[in-house]
């Protein structure tokens, strides 16, 4: 049984596209990207990049390090956004997802309507996670305290070195 070239070609197409081989414009296709939330990931840059677009960045934060050909990548909500590299002329050079997600073992407490996150690894702390409710409100104040008399403390240090 004799196959058309269009049959033929029709398969490798096909091929192509089921193994994600190729993206339009000959961009390589990337397996997803998977961050933990509020934890930062080195990865190389897709070769020739020369900007990198993130589509939601409030999921994720990504900083370009042109020099040694390397990106990081951090978890700042859970989700799913993607990751966009162009060249220098912006043609599309590849395009990942990237997918937020919790890190080790997470106990879910829920008491009513209020819920409580743990970490798990190695023991069990309280880890407050977006969708807490009070829990997340609470510690979320406290980190921004803790933040701001660290700041400050430094401040004053650098201030007093003078």
């Amino acid at each position: 049984m004799r196959t058309s070239v269009a049959s033929r070609l029709a398969a490798l197409a096909m091929g192509v596209i089921a193994t994600g081989l190729a993206l339009p414009g000959g961009a390589n296709a990337a397996e997803p990207i998977y961050v933990a939330l509020d934890v930062a990931k080195v990865a190389r840059l897709p070769p020739n990049a020369t900007t990198l677009i993130i589509g939601n960045p409030s999921i994720a934060d990504i900083t370009m390090l042109k020099a040694s050909g390397s990106m990081v990548i951090t978890g700042k909500s859970y989700g799913e956004t993607n990751l966009i590299a162009l060249d220098k002329n912006g043609e599309l050079v590849a395009e990942s997802s990237i997918r937020v997600r919790q890190s080790g073992a997470h106990v879910l407490v829920q008491r009513g309507v209020e819920r409580e996150s743990y970490s798990c690894t190695p023991d069990c702390m309280l880890s407050p996670q977006l969708g807490d409710g009070k829990a997340f409100e609470t510690m979320s104040t406290q980190m921004q305290l803790r933040n701001a008399a660290v700041s400050g403390a430094a401040q004053a240090q650098a201030t007093q070195a003078r």
